[in-house]
């Protein structure tokens, strides 16, 4: 019986396709799929921030240099983890930073740079990953967003606008590639302690002096939030990734969905309150 339960167990292993892997909840993740017998394609910028992934797991994990701004690089390693693994189940876009700083101070540069990483990287990976997809029949993009994709915060609306995008694109993807039996599911977690707020994952803007009292009053409440414990949630990303029917959107985290509630009420609200004003503008052109 145990041996059966073991080969069952094999049988229904998935293998995993994860960028941002050296940290964070790509770290956490990663670890988690391979304990629990699955496979890994774990990719970082740096082979050393995933080199003790092959120590612990061998010939399950495939580690694998990446940048998700260098497109060319991401198409060979997607084809290079494929052909390794022989499948791709899961394509679970994790590589992201923040920008810090308000509207005013960030540069063009700044927000371009952060969008190579956050937007157009996870579309590299995405492109080079359907074909592939639709080749085997199906399989599951995971992209790592945040409760930031439906609310803001000052200080670092660049960061939220890229979460806003990334979601938009999800949500046009998953009924774009439905009929190929690909799924789609955007992950979106509130505030955990991971090394999201590491000098590593945040890039700062210039700054200028009228926003300094502001910006250390934002960080001071930053400092506050109640954070969630990354190794908490493994079991809830194996849930979603196990289901048949898997959500589109998931909040990871108690504090997301009362605030998200409370910002769509207030808009709600606002755009009842100026109803006639909005109806008034439609005009009589049939």
């Amino acid at each position: 019986m145990k041996i059966m339960e073991q080969q069952n167990a094999k049988s229904n292993s998935k293998v995993w396709f994860i960028t941002g892997a050296s940290r964070g909840f790509g770290k956490v993740w990663a670890d988690a799929a391979l304990k629990r017998g699955d496979k890994v394609a774990a990719t970082a910028r740096k082979l050393s921030g995933i080199a003790d992934l092959k120590e612990k797991y061998g010939e399950n994990v495939l580690t694998l240099e990446l940048d998700v701004t260098n497109s060319e690089q991401v198409k060979t390693v997607v084809a290079q983890a494929y052909a390794h693994f022989g499948r791709l189940d899961i394509i679970l876009n994790n590589a992201g930073y923040s920008l810090v700083g308000t509207i005013e101070e960030a540069s063009s540069e700044d927000v371009k740079a952060m969008y190579d990483t956050n937007i157009f990287g996870a579309l590299a990976v995405i492109q080079a990953a359907l074909p592939l997809l639709r080749q085997q029949g199906g399989g599951h993009i995971m992209g790592t967003s945040s409760n930031l994709g439906h609310v803001t915060l000052p200080v670092i609306g660049y960061y939220c606008s890229s979460k806003w995008a990334f979601e938009a694109i999800h949500e046009s993807l998953a009924s774009e590639v439905k009929p190929f039996g690909i799924k789609v599911t955007i992950i979106e977690p509130g505030a955990y302690a991971t090394e999201f707020g590491s000098q590593e994952s945040l890039k700062f803007a210039a700054g200028m002096d009228i926003y300094a009292d502001f910006k250390n009053k934002f960080a001071d409440g930053l400092q506050s939030m109640e954070r969630g414990d990354p190794e908490a949630t493994p079991e809830a990303l194996f849930k979603i990734v196990d289901a048949e029917n898997p959500p589109l959107r998931f909040f990871l985290g108690s504090h997301n969905l009362p605030w998200v509630r409370k910002a769509y009420a207030e808009r709600m609200e606002t755009w009842e309150e100026w109803e006639s004003v909005s109806n008034s503008a439609q005009g009589n052109v049939k």
